[in-house]
């Protein structure tokens, strides 16, 4: 059937011998989701834009979800200031 919804235990069964024929090492499903988002703050991508590409209601569950990227960002910005 084409377009239906996908069994959960298939994709990760189907994600674990991708991940196995790549040489890589085992991370959960959920891990590719927090990587891309890790990803987009770090390019820039604003954060209500981030908010409606995972489907959060609020961005505050994104803001805290991401919180410990954001800091992290934030710091690296301060520390520009002092390169000569």
């Amino acid at each position: 059937m084409q377009g239906g919804s996908i069994d959960p235990t298939n994709l990760t069964r189907a994600f674990i011998t991708l991940l196995r024929k790549a040489g890589l090492r085992r991370i959960r499903f959920h891990g590719i989701r927090h990587s891309t988002v890790t990803l987009l703050l770090e390019q820039g991508v604003e954060l209500v834009v981030i908010k409606e590409l995972l489907g959060h209601a609020h961005i505050g569950v994104t803001a805290t979800v991401y919180a410990h990227v954001r800091l992290r960002l934030q710091r690296d910005a301060i520390d520009t200031l002092d390169r000569p």
